[in-house]
């Protein structure tokens, strides 16, 4: 019999399903981080929400853990890397409420169009106001989608009911699999141009963060209408508030805001937008779902057996040859999705060295990992990567040779235009970056990277280095290399912080910088 601590409210059905498995079900709701503290000694299982924050700290007091279940998609208030550290499992339940997200999202997108919540409040206000409310159809609109994950392809499955032409912007997905779902792919700001109504359904990331902002908003179809169920942070909310006042956004339906809980923001102040308090997944099936399948994933984990859900997954199966290139496998995958600026139709892995002797199928889940993390509305783990990849139109290849030219041991990522390779070296196997498209780079990978491609002429290093510096960017690693015909230069630096995008569009102004990729870990 284990003790399963439980933190925050779940459906009954699941906790009975514990109960029913011989498990002692401590229910104890509304702790206190130091309440937690003591709580936690002793207990085998820890079932949450969203609203307890499982630190290093509560890790470190739970000796007894064997898994973390979360009872929802997000994993934020968890230290998933503490707890990979000490041996505990995380669990989610990815797939409980992603009907109820999309149906929140067409809700809101019906509301907004036709002014449902402000004319029932002027009726019940004893107001009866026709022509005030006037709203729109959607049948023939265009109706763009900023992220064709699970939920914003449910949103566009819907839309097509209603006679909607569907665009999407998604550097994840293939374009034969946007075909298949009768999406046309193409660029965000190609998409506000075109779209009558925006829905929103990115991950939050610090490359989304912000992303709907007041450029991109600037550069709207007169008329938008934006919604938003995805995660508070991605629309800038003080912009979006502009652009109502200002008459290019016609209005917007929000579900979610950069700070919650909240009851304060410029956009309750405007007539055309509609909100409500995140009810994405605030249904009773989503609910049942989700205590259910947190149930079923957390009995799993007690019991030794394979977990579908794992949101880190050990890799003690991983020879002691292996094990020390998963971080730079992962780190490789996102590098090279940062380079492609999404996900190639095709990717071939390549093992080179005493690596090709081994089972290496777990360094191309840590690819994965690292290449669809970034454009993932779920926690991407070796479980689910596969699937992922299949459904966003990857077709995954992996070479080996037991002969390395240069490099006792070698991973090397192609696909599309773009390639990255890197190794361990010296005594301590230190990760190396030691090619990117086509060029010889010596680099350790770190959390923020930039990548640029110039003209090989005098002056550029400088230049760069002026440029980031002014920016209050500090360098702390770089590496040049000439491409093969040796007409122009790459340089890929490390530096301590993310590149305020102000100085990415100066860098990309600049005289003889021909591309410049920012790469920073999510």
């Amino acid at each position: 019999m284990a003790r399963i601590l439980v933190t925050e409210e779940i459906a009954e059905g699941g906790l009975g399903r514990l109960r029913e498995a011989g498990h002692q079900v401590d229910v104890r709701l509304g702790l206190s981080p130091e309440d937690l503290l003591t709580a936690v000694p002793g207990a085998d299982a820890l079932i949450i929400r969203s609203a307890t924050k499982v630190t290093e700290p509560v890790l470190a007091a739970a000796q007894d853990l064997i898994v973390v279940g979360r009872a929802g998609i997000g994993v934020d208030n968890v230290d998933v890397a503490a707890a990979t550290r000490r041996g505990v499992m995380v669990v989610n339940a990815p797939q409980s409420n992603i009907l109820s997200a999309a149906e929140q999202a067409m809700a809101l997108l019906l509301a907004q169009a036709r002014n449902i919540p402000q004319a029932h409040a002027a009726l019940k206000a004893g107001k009866w106001e026709r022509s005030r409310w006037e709203g729109v159809e959607l049948h023939g609109k265009t109706l763009g989608v900023v992220g064709l994950g699970r939920v914003g392809a449910l949103v566009a499955q819907r839309a097509l009911a209603f006679g909607m032409r569907l665009v999407a912007y998604d550097p994840y997905v293939s374009k034969d699999r946007a075909r298949q779902m009768g999406v046309d792919l193409m660029s965000l700001e190609e998409l506000v141009r075109v779209a009558d109504f925006l829905t929103v359904h990115l991950p939050k990331t610090p490359e989304t963060l912000g992303i709907i902002g007041k450029d991109l908003l600037s550069q709207a179809k007169p008329g938008l209408r934006l919604v938003n169920t995805a995660r508070g942070g991605i629309v800038d909310e003080d912009a979006l508030a502009e652009a109502v006042r200002s008459g290019v956004v016609a209005g917007a339906g929000l579900d979610v805001f950069a700070e919650e809980p909240t009851t304060s923001s410029p956009l309750f102040e405007l007539d055309s937008v509609v909100v409500t308090p995140h009810l994405g997944a605030s249904t009773r099936e989503a609910q049942d779902k989700a205590g259910d399948t947190i149930a079923e994933m957390v009995l799993l984990a007690l019991g030794g057996d394979f977990v579908p859900f794992a949101v880190n997954v050990s890799a003690t199966e991983a020879s002691e040859t292996v094990r020390p290139f998963l971080p730079l496998a992962e780190r490789l995958g996102s590098i090279y999705a940062s380079l492609a600026d999404g996900l190639p139709g095709s990717l071939e892995i390549s093992y080179e060295g005493q690596l090709a002797d081994y089972d290496t199928r777990i360094l191309t889940l840590a690819v994965l990992k690292g290449l669809l993390r970034a454009g993932s509305e779920e926690p991407v783990s070796y479980v689910n990567a596969p699937q992922l990849a299949e459904e966003r139109g990857v077709e995954v290849r992996e070479t080996t040779s037991s002969a390395a030219r240069d490099y006792v041991n070698l991973i090397t990522l192609r696909g599309g235009e773009h390639a990255v390779a890197g190794t361990l070296a010296g005594k301590n196997s230190e990760p190396r970056i030691v090619m990117v498209d086509g060029h010889t780079t010596d680099v350790p990978p770190a959390h923020h990277m930039l990548v640029i491609r110039n003209d090989d002429t005098p002056g550029m290093i400088g230049m760069v280095g002026t440029i980031l510096g002014n920016g209050g960017v500090n360098i702390s690693d770089m590496a040049l290399g000439k491409s093969p015909a040796g007409e122009a230069a790459l340089m890929v630096l490390a530096v301590d912080n993310p590149v305020p995008p102000q100085v990415i569009d100066e860098l990309r102004s600049s005289p003889g910088v021909i591309r410049v990729h920012p790469v920073s870990e999510s």
